[in-house]
């Protein structure tokens, strides 16, 4: 059996669909089931059991020996999030059970991490390891990330495979849920599909033009391909950027996101609130060398490509992946 937590989630509900596609069935979705608006992104796909998170490590140790892999992919994503006892319930405490449940029952582990705990990027997008006490995220949502990265790699018992994913900006479909915590490219399709027109954040950088802010965006399909290569692979354990290695502008993904959709380019722009403004990221870009160095050669998706494919085959029919 495969255990996805977070499963019905947007990235690991994808994963279980790559999963599926090879035939993996024995799947064991773990989640907060009680979120109804989620749950669609489960529909139709091939399971062995749902099991409450609270009851997860309960079903654990009762079920460990049937046990292959664990994708741990539950978190609190909400930047904007505040409490940090949540944040240190769900993204540092939960995470910390799951990897001393690893190591007791010596199961490989791959867990989600966040590109967020690089912060403004002042000491570069390197998975470096040793530059981990460096990183000074924006939000106590990078702060949770990076305090869980820090917190694994000073352990003296590790899981005889591990590694830690920093996702950098992923779009893609099963994301319907997310609200205001969704990719850009779908915000600006429901802006366009209402209204005919998009609306950016302007620049409050004199280095940088309005609408010319980068991010590195990376399509969700890369993403789960990465998570199952390191399945089949189980080498070369540690943290792993996983980004595109290209930052691409946001003017970029709402020209594709016009071009998609076969409409002709109308772009606003209005004030970053000030609110954020102090901490808003002008430039993010993996460096995926590491990656790259242990093997994983597949090309990521070119941001045109992966717009067109999200944009016309998941968000005009209203489709799941």
């Amino acid at each position: 059996m495969i255990v996805v937590t977070g499963a019905a989630g947007f990235i690991a509900s994808c994963l279980v669909t790559r999963l599926n596609a090879a035939n993996f069935n024995d799947i064991v979705v773990v989640d907060n089931f009680a979120v109804e608006h989620k749950l669609p992104n489960l529909s139709g796909k091939r399971l062995k059991q749902y099991v409450d998170r609270n009851e997860f490590f309960d079903w654990l140790d009762e079920n460990y020996e049937q046990v292959e892999f664990i994708f741990h992919l539950g978190a609190r994503t909400d930047t904007t999030e505040q409490n940090r006892g949540v944040l240190d319930l769900l993204n540092l405490d939960y995470s910390k059970q799951m990897w001393q449940a690893c190591c007791r029952y010596q199961l490989p582990l791959v867990y989600a991490s966040s590109a967020a705990t690089y912060g403004l990027g002042t000491v570069g997008y390197d998975d470096d390891e040793a530059l981990l006490h460096l990183l000074q995220p924006l939000n106590a949502y990078g702060d949770s990330k990076n305090d869980f990265d820090k917190w694994a790699v000073a352990q003296p018992e590790k899981p005889f495979f591990w590694a830690g994913l920093k996702f950098f900006n992923v779009y893609g479909p099963n994301e319907y849920h997310k609200g205001r915590m969704a990719s850009v490219i779908l915000h600006a399709y429901q802006q366009i599909q209402q209204t005919g027109s998009m609306t950016l954040f302007r620049s409050h950088n004199p280095d940088y033009a309005d609408g010319e802010q980068k991010r590195d965006f990376v399509y969700v399909k890369d993403v789960v391909e990465v998570c199952y290569f390191l399945m089949q692979t189980r080498q070369h354990s540690g943290i792993y950027n996983l980004g595109t290695g290209e930052a691409r502008t946001f003017l970029d993904l709402a020209l594709n996101t016009f071009a998609a959709l076969g409409r002709t380019a109308d772009i606003q722009f209005q004030d970053t609130p000030e609110v954020i403004r102090d901490k808003y990221q002008y430039f993010t870009q993996a460096n995926m060398e590491k990656l790259r160095s242990i093997g994983y050669d597949r090309p990521f998706t070119r941001l045109e490509d992966g717009i067109a494919d999200y944009v016309q085959n998941y968000l005009v029919p209203n489709q799941y992946m």
